[in-house]
């Protein structure tokens, strides 16, 4: 991917499901988000930890430094407070990053290291359309949850994000490309 208006809007859209994501996971009753679920990340919260692991390890990759990670299914917030702070944080530093970046830097080829140690070479475009199909996979994860509460999932789709009024009631001040 080297379209740079797509890569601003991917990386809008991923902060806007997370912030909508972490509203529904907060209005949930009490113990729900850390309630234990037979899923591969074992809560809400686990899955969560996850996505933002994730993220940090690719920030990593992107900056071209070491992240120091040994595993992806670490849980480093367990309350959803600070681990919603991260997860903005960190969405913040990707918009930020794909609003830096020209054609030809999403475009640069950049050599890697997998938490297996396995080599990988992608672009930047590749890398963060990664990071954001990533996180789109696993709120599905925490969404199909919802079920077992039983609560409504909250719509995240690309479609709502992008016909949703400017920074109506998702309150993206950032507003679509």
């Amino acid at each position: 991917m080297t379209d740079a208006a797509t890569a601003r809007m991917l990386a809008r859209y991923n902060d806007w499901a997370n912030r909508r994501l972490f509203d529904a996971v907060a209005a949930l009753p009490a113990g729900e988000a850390e309630k234990p679920r037979p899923s591969l990340f074992k809560s809400m919260i686990g899955t969560l930890n996850h996505n933002l692991v994730v993220a940090l390890i690719w920030q990593a990759h992107l900056e071209r430094r070491e992240h120091g990670f040994k595993a992806r299914n670490l849980v480093l917030h367990a309350g959803l407070p600070a681990l919603r702070q991260a997860q903005g944080e960190i969405d913040r530093w990707y918009i930020g990053w794909a609003e830096a970046q020209a054609p030809e830097a999403l475009g640069e080829l950049l050599d890697f290291k997998f938490i297996s140690g396995v080599a990988g070479r992608m672009t930047r475009g590749e890398m963060l359309l990664h990071v954001v199909t990533h996180n789109s996979y696993h709120r599905g994860w925490v969404v199909e949850r919802f079920a077992e509460v039983p609560v409504k999932t909250p719509d995240l789709d690309l479609p709502v994000y992008l016909t949703a009024p400017l920074g109506a009631a998702s309150g993206d001040p950032t507003g679509r490309p």
